[in-house]
């Protein structure tokens, strides 16, 4: 590939040969009829729902059983910090993806690594200093963006070479995250209730050797590029910025993940505007985790048709829509529904989102950016739950009307972005 540092020109014309806007089959991949047929895919969605179920859990599992020891609450905090901080730096430890031989056995370790980490700090938690524990968490967290965006890498090799299979692949791997997402914590909270927090963290530990061994078994992929030619991870940020689509997708996704992450606070506070229980908060933030089930099984049955980066930009609109309707509700019944239909929105933008990673990011780097992005993402979630619990001190409504104007205007900026472009890869349509 040579190097990126040449220039912007370079980069585009690189992306333009690897990954021109409408291509249906990826280069340099296994026979697809051999990966379905040997149910690659039905293994893919067994190691990463495994694998992100315990990476959705293990933070609860931490916190809690610092908080059931006595501890204080900012030990709780800082533990917890400890494990998913280190996803930050995930694109740190991404490049390998990229160029080693084998993409399945770093993987695999990761996991292994996940899993043993996790297991040893919360069995020395009681018996050293937390400050092993936490270097402990941090070594853990380290390798968390190898079981989501790094896993997710994995799967265009796997889906097939047509459009249709690749995103109805891409449907089942959105809901692979929102079943991490639910049942890690849910595992967690039922576990610590019978035996305790330390042997829930052993079960997720436990998960993440199981998926260790199914991550092996996946179809194999020639690596896409040889060590000394893949691009460093600032390398491939800047390729992310000057490639059009790569960069909607990267603005759009940021926005979203920063605006959705008002829900949570915003449920809350419309307990008391429809003086119900606060509990019922709880049926709020569940419809949205519902909703978002729904939607990927929606992709799953209907895949996505059309240009990713068109739909990426429609798909967000739509995601705003949804807040704002949750905003106007003004009865329980109507905000328990527009929550479930803004996780169903934010299902199918996250799987326009895999799709413009997959089809519009060139092999040599397609690794680092599903990693980058995961890595941003959490990023402007954990700004945007920050943002919301300023914004919310005013009226409860305030927080969600100002996330879907947000989004509102970031894919007004995608519109006007596509317009103007003329290089890279954007095709006159």
């Amino acid at each position: 590939m040579g190097s990126l540092d040449r220039g912007a020109a370079e980069q585009k014309s690189l992306v333009e040969q690897e990954a021109p806007g409408e291509r249906t089959a990826q280069r340099g991949q296994p026979a697809p009829d051999l990966a379905r047929k040997s149910g690659g895919l039905a293994r893919y969605v067994a190691a990463a729902t495994l694998a992100r179920t315990a990476d959705g859990g293990a933070v609860v599992a931490i916190v809690l059983m610092v908080t059931t020891s006595g501890a204080p609450g900012w030990l709780a905090g800082l533990l917890g910090a400890c494990i998913t901080a280190p996803h930050l730096l995930g694109p740190l430890v991404a490049r390998s993806l990229d160029s080693c031989s084998d993409g399945r056995v770093l993987i695999a370790w990761a996991c292994v690594v996940h899993g043993a980490t996790l297991a040893a700090a919360v069995l020395l938690y009681a018996m050293t200093w937390p400050a092993v524990t936490g270097v402990l968490l941090v070594a853990s967290g380290l390798v968390g963006p190898l079981l989501t965006g790094g896993i997710s890498s994995r799967l265009p090799a796997i889906a097939g070479p047509d459009q249709v299979s690749q995103r109805r692949a891409q449907g089942w791997d959105v809901a692979t995250y929102g079943i991490g997402g639910t049942i890690g914590p849910s595992v967690v909270a039922a576990v610590s209730a019978w035996a305790g927090p330390t042997v829930a963290a052993l079960i997720l530990a436990a998960a993440t050797f199981v998926a260790a061994a199914v991550v092996r078994l996946l179809p194999y992929a020639p690596p896409a590029a040889r060590a000394a030619d893949a691009p460093t991870a600032v390398q491939t940020l800047r390729l992310m910025a000057v490639t059009d689509r790569l960069r909607r997708m990267l603005y759009l996704t940021s926005t979203v993940a920063f605006s959705v992450a008002a829900l949570p606070i915003a449920a809350v506070a419309f307990t008391a505007v429809f003086q119900v229980q606060p509990a019922a908060a709880g049926v709020l933030t569940a419809a949205y985790g519902l909703g978002g089930l729904a939607g990927s099984a929606g992709v799953m049955c209907r895949p996505l048709r059309g240009d990713a980066d068109r739909l990426v930009t429609r798909l967000a609109g739509l995601v705003a829509v949804a807040l704002a309707v949750a905003a106007l509700s003004g009865y329980f019944a109507s905000a328990v529904a527009a929550y479930a239909a803004a996780g169903a929105m934010n299902s199918y933008f996250f799987a326009a989102t895999l799709a413009a990673r997959s089809e519009f990011a060139p092999p040599q780097v397609r690794g680092q950016v599903f990693v980058w992005v995961g890595a941003l993402k959490i990023v402007a979630g954990s700004a945007g739950t920050a943002a919301a619990g300023v914004a919310i001190t005013g009226e409860p409504q305030l927080p969600l009307f100002l996330a879907a104007a947000l989004i509102l205007a970031a894919a007004g900026a995608s519109l006007l972005d596509r317009h103007s472009s003329t290089g890279g890869l954007e095709t006159a349509r």
